[in-house]
């Protein structure tokens, strides 16, 4: 028996269009344990997502300026093109309702701690 067999981490694409909130949201997840991917707008997260099988996760700001979708839209197309991934969202302006999101999808609102997103996706990934 190989007991040096690595066990999957949970791969989360951050969707943030602040390069620097993007930053802090990837070491935190990061130092959560779990792998991290990284996208400046909606467009961008849907171009990886779309090259990829391996994500599980999508954690989104909902006011991206840029990109042809916000963050709300983006949830609901992962949710209808991806059904079992985990969708977490947050807003410094918005407060969004969990029922305007995909089903069994969260929001948080900023400034949020790193122990709530990273609580969320570990509950929502059990």
């Amino acid at each position: 028996m190989n007991n040096n067999l690595e066990t999957k981490r949970l791969l989360v694409l951050i969707v943030e269009d602040d390069r620097l909130l993007r930053m802090d949201a990837h070491d935190m997840i990061e130092e959560a344990g779990f792998d991290v991917l990284e996208a400046g707008d909606a467009d961008e997260a849907i171009a990886i997502l779309e090259g990829r099988l391996d994500v599980q996760a999508v954690f989104t700001d909902i006011d991206m300026p840029t990109g042809s979708i916000n963050g709300l839209q983006l949830a609901h197309d992962v949710h209808g093109r991806w059904p079992l991934m985990i969708i977490i969202a947050t807003s410094g302006q918005s407060a969004i309702p969990d029922c305007d999101l995909p089903a069994g999808g969260r929001f948080f609102a900023k400034p949020y701690s790193f122990r709530q997103i990273t609580d969320a996706i570990r509950h929502l990934a059990a």
